[in-house]
């Protein structure tokens, strides 16, 4: 069966991991990407894993495998007559053209709308910002810990006040969430296309990404005149299974059962204190806001007295939603984890495998299968023949530093 883009080409020419990732899915998708690098210098994320900043992996550079995977690797110098020939002929036959290139780069390497539609009225052109591209900071570049993270309101919402240094992100945390968003606009975009015959530009920013995710805080924040959306310590929780709880062996669970008087009961027979039910403290949701903090305290000392192990056996049919917070080294061994082929193991070549994230959308029931990103310019030459180029000219270009 084929997946859901077969047939569909993409021209990428973008670095780092936020707009790459959204070809790495388009890719995961059934798309053809052709991943564009300079044949020297290639994608900068290349040097991360050689730079310090991320440790020896083995060999696996998963800073470039994560948002590659699946593509094909062409080194093109663009700034070459012959080089932007070339990507010329291939954006002739593309359906979506996908960058990350500040303004001044696009104008310079003539990559922009009207430069690439020149060429190929009908293609789709999809870009990726730190800001978006309008405003006073459109010429500017980001990255997600500076323009989705601090910029985006999400790492002050998550630092508390007594804090002495901001609570950061995660590598690639809105990277990749911005890349998944971009992804599914270029996917509107197709269908729009094939309805109406007429191309988008498709703009995704890492700004606008993080004030999506931060959209209660925000719009109530609005309502609210200017007032932060409501925050209370866990032990004053406004309803006490909402909230999280630590276990006999320092591990953190958390209850996220939104409507109290329904979950209740059941989950004090769980718990084994059936008492509860009847505390006249805690009858029924309004009763255990007022003594919320009794509540808590009563729970707490309830899930100090067992393990982590022992409440999953607990609480495995109670009726309310909870769950462990694991760390991302449990997360493969995670029964629903290996249930679903959220992770993928891919060949290295070599005979041996290394594990990739799946992307979250899967259709008809079945992950993707993965394959590696490519070398620097890995399909340079395969590309470079179905083009019609000859080997003496490939040759050449080699020669004059075109392509690599």
């Amino acid at each position: 069966m084929s997946r859901a883009l077969e047939g569909v080409r993409i021209v990428e020419v973008a670095q780092w991991w936020f707009v790459p990732a959204a070809g790495a899915v388009l890719a995961d998708w059934g798309a053809e990407v052709i991943k564009i690098e300079h044949p020297v210098t290639g994608d900068p994320q290349r040097g991360l894993v050689t730079s310090g900043l991320v440790p020896d992996t083995g060999g696996v550079n998963f800073m470039i495998e994560q948002p590659n995977r699946g593509k094909r690797g062409l080194g093109l110098d663009l700034g070459k007559t012959a080089g932007r020939e070339l990507l010329d002929q291939l954006v002739e036959k593309a359906d979506v053209f996908l960058t990350n290139f500040l303004p001044a780069a696009r104008k310079r390497l003539r990559l922009d709308v009207e430069d690439i539609r020149r060429v190929n009225p009908k293609i789709i052109y999809a870009r990726g910002h730190g800001h978006g591209d309008r405003g006073p900071d459109r010429e500017k570049g980001g990255y997600d810990a500076a323009s989705f993270w601090c910029r985006g309101g999400i790492g002050q919402a998550l630092t508390r006040d007594d804090a002495i240094a901001p609570t950061m992100q995660r590598a690639a945390f809105g990277d990749s969430t911005g890349g998944m968003s971009l992804a599914g606009g270029i996917a509107a975009a197709l269908f729009r296309r094939e309805r109406t015959g007429e191309p988008s530009v498709v703009d995704t920013s890492l700004l606008g990404t993080a004030m999506w995710l931060m959209a209660p805080d925000i719009v109530a924040g609005k309502l609210l005149g200017g007032s932060p959306f409501p925050a209370f310590d866990r032990k004053q929780a406004p309803n006490p299974i909402v909230n999280s709880y630590r276990t006999k062996d320092g591990r953190w669970l958390f209850l996220n059962m939104l409507q109290p008087d329904r979950f209740w009961a059941d989950l004090c027979r769980h718990l084994e204190r059936e008492d509860l039910i009847e505390d006249e403290r805690f009858r029924d949701g309004m009763t255990r806001f007022q003594n919320r903090a009794a509540c808590v305290a009563e729970l707490e000392g309830v899930f100090a007295k067992r393990t982590l192990a022992e409440w999953r056996e607990k609480l495995a049919d109670v009726e309310g939603v909870w769950a462990a917070m694991q760390s991302a080294l449990e997360l493969p061994d995670d029964p629903q984890v290996q249930a679903n082929g959220y992770l993928a193991e891919v060949d290295r070549g070599d005979g041996q495998t290394f594990t990739l994230v799946a992307n979250p959308v899967q259709f008809d029931q079945k992950p993707d299968a993965l394959v590696r990103a490519p070398e620097h310019g890995q399909h340079t030459e395969e590309i470079l023949l179905e083009l019609g180029s000859t080997w003496e000219q490939i040759a050449a270009w080699k020669e004059d530093g075109v392509v690599s």
